[in-house]
């Protein structure tokens, strides 16, 4: 067997096929039950030295509450009468501008009407223990579509260690829509795998529904989403179940529809963020020599001090080395010769995608990085690059392992210092490191 087919064959993609579900239901469960331990260790953590929530954090809780308590979105009456004093902290200024006569914040709708029933029965905690609680579950999508290109436990190990790295972990509880958007992506992307290994009527339209919810749930998702739409509906239409494909696209292209009505109406723009007071335009960019200048983010998001995701949750690095196995064996056209050769690829390129549209996303359509903890912008795909990792983590063991252990770590340090920082004075790492939700 030549060098390059000797990974494919490696990974025994047959013997995924033919795994049952017993013991991926039995893997599944561990890694739940890990990843949200871990993030219920988290709740509380505060998100600058001064308060718990930081800035958009408080105005989606501002939101939740105006339609617990005044059955709107509006939110002239919370600011004047200071609500955010609720929440700790400074006082935080509006990030939307009047339209219409109602201040309504560019986080848009769903989120904080997900979060409602949760903030009505428990507070806070209990928001944070929900968000905990679907991140997990974003987790245990990621390790099942690991097992699209490696066997447990690998798969689950690389899940495992970056569900359980800093940046998801201080995500994971966040009162933001990324984590969330980030385990509707890897529910979505796994459905779409599975229509594309045996097309059905369940798993598209579940997947259409995730989908058209993603616009609603948060902006973030947009990008990723719209990868994993276009691969849906041609893996449907070359299977001859195009019908199944229009209906589910067709959920999609309902809720952009009525998406964009929306905003438009109550925000003048395609999305909430034309409303924005904090960036105008949307994007924070005006010209074509803006986004050339915003280049340079391609390095910061992975390597500085501030934001690099790398160096906090560095197993992520094997995304890269996922990337170029799957290159090599497509180059080398061992579908040919191995048949299941071809699934692996196909879910890698997948993975790959939407992992690449998440970067596009923060590059060239966040408005600024400055406040950002460390792979914050790129949160939407962790669980997904996490799926992906697991290649290059099969493919160099030892070091793979020992990455994996470096962030979980880090998130032990994280966690364990900040309990103790009141007591004792024992604070996370701080300064030119980056894994402190303090600062330095």
């Amino acid at each position: 067997m030549s060098e390059a087919a000797a990974p494919i064959a490696k990974f025994e993609p047959g013997r995924l096929a033919r795994a049952s579900s017993r013991g991926s239901g039995r893997s599944g469960l561990l890694v739940f039950v890990i990843c949200f331990a871990v993030y219920l260790a988290g709740i509380g953590l505060p998100a600058t030295p001064q308060a718990q929530f930081a800035p958009a954090e408080t105005r989606i809780l501002l939101t939740t509450t105006s339609l617990l308590n005044d059955g709107n979105f509006e939110l002239t009456n919370q600011y004047r009468g200071q609500a955010w004093r609720t929440f700790g902290g400074s006082p935080v200024q509006p990030a939307g501008v009047l339209v219409n006569g109602s201040l309504i914040e560019p986080h848009g709708f769903l989120f904080p009407a997900l979060i409602a029933p949760a903030y009505a029965l428990g507070g806070t905690a209990l928001v944070q223990a929900l968000l905990a609680l679907i991140a997990a579950l974003g987790i245990v999508a990621a390790a099942a579509l690991a097992r699209r290109l490696v066997p447990d436990p690998w798969a689950s190990g690389a899940a495992i260690a970056v569900g359980c790295s800093p940046p998801m972990v201080i995500a994971a509880t966040a009162v933001r829509p990324a984590a969330t958007c980030a385990a509707i992506v890897a529910a979505a992307a796994l459905l779409a795998l599975r229509v594309r290994e045996s097309p059905g009527t369940r798993p598209a339209l579940g997947a259409g529904t995730l989908l058209a919810l993603l616009p609603w749930v948060g902006l973030v998702g947009i990008l990723p989403g719209l990868v994993i739409a276009v691969a849906l509906f041609r893996w449907l239409r070359r299977r001859s179940r195009g019908w199944i494909g229009l209906i589910a696209i067709e959920l999609v292209l309902v809720s952009v529809v009525f998406y964009v009505s929306i905003n438009a109406r109550l925000f003048g723009g395609l999305t909430p963020m034309a409303a924005s007071a904090i960036s105008n335009p949307p994007t924070g960019a005006a010209n074509i020599a803006d986004y050339i200048d915003r280049l340079p983010r391609a390095v910061e998001l992975f390597v500085t001090p501030q934001l690099g995701l790398l160096l906090t949750a560095p197993l992520l690095g094997f995304a890269f080395v996922s990337v170029a196995l799957a290159w090599r064996s497509r180059r080398a056209r061992l579908a040919r010769a191995l048949p299941e050769a071809a699934d692996v690829e196909v879910a890698a390129q997948l993975m790959a995608a939407i992992c690449a549209a998440a970067v596009v996303a923060a590059i060239f359509f966040l408005p600024s990085l400055s406040g950002l903890s460390p792979g914050e912008p790129l949160v939407v795909a962790l669980p997904t690059a996490a799926a992906l990792s697991s290649w290059g983590m099969r493919r160099y063991p030892k070091l793979g392992v020992a990455l994996a252990v470096v962030g979980v770590a880090l998130t032990a340090w994280l966690l364990i210092a900040a309990r103790l920082a009141a007591s004792s004075g024992l604070t996370p790492l701080s300064g030119p490191l980056p894994w402190s939700v303090f600062g330095g």
